[in-house]
């Protein structure tokens, strides 16, 4: 018989990652996690992940920028960053967004930083 448990997450007990995000639910092929008022700087290292990535911003701007692209993210649009895009996010406004990867990001450290 397959596994038939449902879980709840409370995000105000959840664990945090080294980047600032919040981890929320995870399933064994899809995680959620949260990045809350992430403050506006300078863009990050290009990277390129082993995971697709599909966010929902909730409050707040960015700018995403990948393979030769930038899309302007800003509350209410939601994005793709398919598994080996190289990409980087440049926050222009204080950022909260919510991302679902598969396969999870958090498992084997995918989700850190490049040359951790």
């Amino acid at each position: 018989m397959s596994d038939s448990t449902v879980t709840k997450v409370d995000s105000a007990h959840s664990p945090r990652g080294a980047l600032g995000q919040v981890y929320l639910a995870s399933g064994t092929t899809t995680s959620m996690r949260m990045w809350r008022e992430q403050p506006a700087g300078d863009p990050e290292p290009e990277v390129a992940r082993e995971y697709e990535t599909v966010g929902y911003v909730i409050a707040g701007r960015a700018e995403l920028r990948s393979e030769g692209q930038t899309l302007v993210l800003e509350p209410g649009d939601s994005w793709v960053v398919p598994k080996g895009a190289v990409h980087t996010y440049v926050i222009t406004e204080p950022f909260t967004a919510v991302e679902a990867t598969s396969p999870p990001a958090q498992v084997h450290d995918r989700d850190q930083p490049a040359g951790s």
